[in-house]
C-alpha cells in the first residue's frame, strides 16, 4: 500500500496534511519523502535528534507553502511531466494527417505555380482570355 502511495502522482491536499501531521508529531520528514525528496527528508530526520524543534517549524513553513502554491505550480515542481503513452493507433492518426496537411500544402504549391504559368502565357499573347478561363477553371478545380 505505501508503494502505491509514493508511486502515485503527488497530491498537494496530501503533501499540506503531512507538513501539518510534522509539526506535531515526530514524523517531520514524512512529507518530503512523500514528494520525492529523500535527500531533505534525511536533513529533517537528523535534524529532529540535534535541533528538535527545527524540523517542526520547517514542516509548518513547508505546509504553508504547499498550501498557497496552485495546482499548476505544485504539479510542476513535484509531479515531474509524465510522457503520456500514445497508443499505434493515434501516432498512425497523425502520421497520416501530417502527410495529408503536407500533400495538400505541395498540391496548392503546384496549383499556384501553374496559375503563374498561364497567366504568363496569357499575358505573353500566347494563350487567349477565353483558353486562360477554362485552364483556370480546371486548375481551381483540381484544388478542392
Amino acid at each position: 500500500m505505501l508503494q502505491n502511495l509514493f508511486s502515485k502522482p503527488k497530491s498537494r491536499k496530501l503533501a499540506v496534511v503531512m507538513a501539518l501531521l510534522g509539526t506535531v508529531t515526530p514524523l517531520a520528514f514524512l512529507h518530503k519523502f512523500y514528494l520525492k525528496q529523500p535527500l531533505w527528508g534525511a536533513i529533517y530526520l537528523l535534524l529532529l535528534f540535534s535541533l528538535p524543534q527545527l524540523p517542526h517549524i520547517a514542516c509548518a513553513v513547508d505546509a504553508v507553502w504547499y498550501f498557497l502554491q496552485d495546482k499548476e505550480q505544485f504539479d510542476r515542481r513535484f509531479n515531474f511531466p509524465v510522457v503520456e503513452e500514445i497508443s499505434s493507433s493515434q501516432l498512425l492518426l497523425e502520421t497520416r494527417q501530417q502527410q495529408q496537411a503536407a500533400a495538400i500544402a505541395s498540391r496548392v504549391e503546384d496549383i499556384t505555380s501553374a496559375l503563374r504559368k498561364l497567366d504568363q502565357l496569357r499575358e505573353d499573347g500566347l494563350m487567349s482570355e477565353y483558353e486562360f478561363e477554362q485552364k483556370r477553371r480546371q486548375l481551381l478545380d483540381r484544388m478542392s
